[in-house]
């Protein structure tokens, strides 16, 4: 009676899944419990003091907590990257707010990127549309560079990036370190600006005192970290990005004009 034969496959499938359904899971928890609310400029305004009355008491610790808290919200691709170095910079001074800001952004960028790399991953992308096909041939060119561009001009959605890279035959350790030279900029401008927040929290609680002397029910003001750039440091990043691509220009004239395909 011939035995049956263990499936090597089903075990080596489960692992390759469970990274990608934990964070599934880990979406459908902090939506379904409202913990995104808290990711919010609103929410950081009324628990601010008591923020920096822990940080002062319990520094590292605070400092260790908020980590954690960036390399989840990246690896669960929520869109508060801005913001948490905002904050970073205003609890932790911004020298260190920034480094431990872009760090975490990269470990996180980092996990997306393995777990893109599962079974499953793949046909996720696929679903991502016609537009990743457009960041197929760069990556495919000179994936370096074209990362670190990306990360300066972040044109296309972070979460989009990782998944392209992951795919489009990227190395691990090109992509992050081409992840976290291209996020130092706007981790520094992100977290110098945090480390000013003290007028902008004052004018954000005018404007609600306001709102709640006029009798209105909701007084939640809504910011955007994004606006604390200034024109010049926007442009920079341009300048910056565009000097990143200027290898991958330079190597597709040098093809054009040998004749080759550049690849």
């Amino acid at each position: 009676m011939a035995q049956t034969q263990p499936n090597p496959a089903g075990p080596h499938r489960f692992w390759r899944i469970a990274p990608l359904a934990l964070v599934l899971l880990g979406l459908g928890a902090v939506f379904a419990t409202g913990a995104h609310r808290s990711l919010t400029f609103d929410a950081f305004v009324r628990y601010q003091a008591w923020l920096q009355e822990l940080v002062a008491a319990r520094g590292p610790a605070m400092l260790g907590l908020y980590a954690l808290v960036y390399v989840a919200a990246v690896t669960l691709s929520l869109p508060a990257s801005a913001f948490l170095t905002t904050i970073g910079g205003f609890l932790f001074g911004w020298p260190l707010g920034a480094i431990t800001a872009n760090l975490a952004a990269t470990l996180g960028a980092a996990n997306i990127f393995l777990i893109a790399r599962t079974s499953l991953g793949r046909p996720l992308l696929e679903r991502a549309g016609p537009r990743i096909q457009g960041l197929a041939a760069g990556f495919r060119r000179q994936s370096f560079f074209y990362l670190l561009s990306l990360r300066l001009i972040p044109v296309v959605p972070f979460w989009l990036t990782n998944l392209a890279a992951a795919f489009f035959s990227m190395r691990l350790g090109h992509f992050v370190l081409a992840t976290q030279i291209g996020m130092l900029p706007v981790s520094f401008a992100f977290a110098f600006a945090g480390s000013g927040l003290d007028e902008v929290i004052a004018r954000h609680e005018r404007l609600r005192a306001e709102c709640l002397a006029a009798g209105r029910g909701e007084c939640a003001i809504a910011f955007d970290a994004k606006s604390l750039l200034t024109a010049e440091l926007a442009v920079a990043l341009v300048i910056l990005g565009i000097l990143a691509l200027l290898p991958i220009a330079l190597r597709a004239w040098r093809s054009r004009g040998t004749g080759e395909d550049g690849r």
